[in-house]
């Protein structure tokens, strides 16, 4: 008997796997990069499809993908685990991946030494007299090896950029699929915040949601209540909740087959009800997040968006969001905008376009009651105009 919610997903996965590699090799060609050699863990996901141990991934490069825009796609897959993209269409060759690392062992430094003749190797027949080489987080020796092989190597990060700024409609659908996911696990955090628990055992109650309903991971630890939501920027501790607290919470999960989920809520715990000061923090920061998202529309350039954008009242304004919103993707992406200094030049170009997924940021925070409200929703931006894809209730009425 086969599980048809697993076989729904591992066919959707595939689905995606090929849409996006093929969108990445489109803009490789475009911008004329023949070769891209990443660690990144979020990046050889888009690129390939192959998801393996993605936060371990993060504490250096023990999984790599070389793709050409004209040639195979070679995964080097951490040891003992080339079963698991065994059948991935996107991917034609699985090799080990060698430790590359200090913390690999004596012998990194020769591991090093291979694996860049390997890569030379592979890229011989398909690059000829082609040089360039785009790579990303790869360390100093790395980068040294590659290069006495004569590769010239330019930085990837654009290019990865590029691709994932504008959204496959097959990853508009998964993207919505995620939402409603993690809404549903903020519905059980918002029950948690009324009954008044640690910070920490409130928090573990997203987790819990998401992971059950095959999300990936929480990328930051933004949770705090009662006098910690002043200033922002706090993460999740073990403080006990009292009635009447402000709690806050922005999402930054990644969710259902790793796209981002990110919005922000702001909730009074206990089932209190809100002060008459939580009231003037709710109410300015919700005018905040409604101006700025009403102008989003595709073809308005970030300047001016950040020019037009909600004028903060100088009380709260030197505690506020360090920007105004930023792209979203199966991670934070491009753009990330920043707020306009009166006075000085805008140092930001670009516009928005159909096809992106924005988070627009809001936070108010009182110097004088120690408290703060954030807000955020995800936003799509279509060709009249956007959609918003975060419908989750803000705990206090308008």
């Amino acid at each position: 008997m086969t599980n048809s919610a697993f076989d729904t997903d591992s066919e959707l996965a595939l689905q995606l796997a090929v849409a996006r590699q093929k969108r990445l090799r489109s803009e490789m060609v475009r911008l004329n990069i023949p070769t891209i050699l990443t660690s990144d863990p979020t990046n050889i996901l888009y690129g390939c499809g192959a998801r393996n141990m993605t936060v371990f991934g993060m504490m250096g490069p023990s999984r790599l993908m070389l793709l050409f825009a004209e040639g195979p796609c070679v995964l080097f897959e951490f040891a003992g685990c080339d079963h698991l993209a065994e059948g991935l269409p996107t991917i034609d060759v699985i090799l080990p991946a060698p430790g590359l690392t200090y913390t690999s062992g004596a012998g990194y430094l020769a591991n090093i030494g291979q694996f860049s003749t390997q890569v030379a190797a592979l890229c011989r027949p398909y690059l000829g007299r082609e040089s360039r080489l785009a790579i990303e987080r790869l360390d100093f020796p790395v980068t040294d090896s590659l290069r006495s092989h004569g590769f010239d190597l330019i930085d990837a990060g654009p290019i990865f950029s590029a691709s994932r700024i504008i959204k496959l409609p097959i990853e508009i659908d998964v993207m919505r699929i995620a939402v409603a996911r993690v809404q549903a696990a903020v519905e059980e955090f918002e029950l948690a915040v009324d009954e008044c628990r640690t910070e920490n055992e409130t928090w573990a109650t997203l987790h819990r949601g998401l992971i059950a309903t095959g999300g990936e991971y929480v990328s930051t630890r933004l949770m705090q209540s009662g006098p910690r939501t002043f200033p922002y920027f706090q993460e999740s501790s073990a403080r006990q909740i009292e009635p009447g607290d402000l709690v806050c919470l922005d999402t930054d999960c990644l969710g259902y087959l790793g796209y981002g989920v990110d919005f922000s809520r702001t909730y009074v715990a206990g089932g209190a009800q809100a002060t008459s000061a939580q009231r003037q923090l709710h109410a300015i920061a919700r005018n905040q997040l409604d101006h700025n998202s009403a102008l989003l529309q595709p073809g308005t350039s970030y300047e001016v968006f950040a020019r037009s954008a909600f004028s903060v009242p100088e009380k709260f304004a030197p505690y506020g969001y360090y920007c105004l919103g930023h792209g979203l993707g199966i991670s934070g992406e491009h753009p990330n905008i920043p707020l306009y200094v009166p006075g000085e030049k805008y140092k930001f170009d670009g516009q928005f376009e159909a096809g992106m997924v924005i988070c627009v940021e809001s936070y108010i925070g009182d110097p004088e009651s120690r408290q703060g409200f954030k807000v955020e929703d995800q936003f799509l931006v279509t060709p009249t105009g956007h959609e918003r894809l975060t419908t989750a209730n803000f705990g206090i009425a308008s």
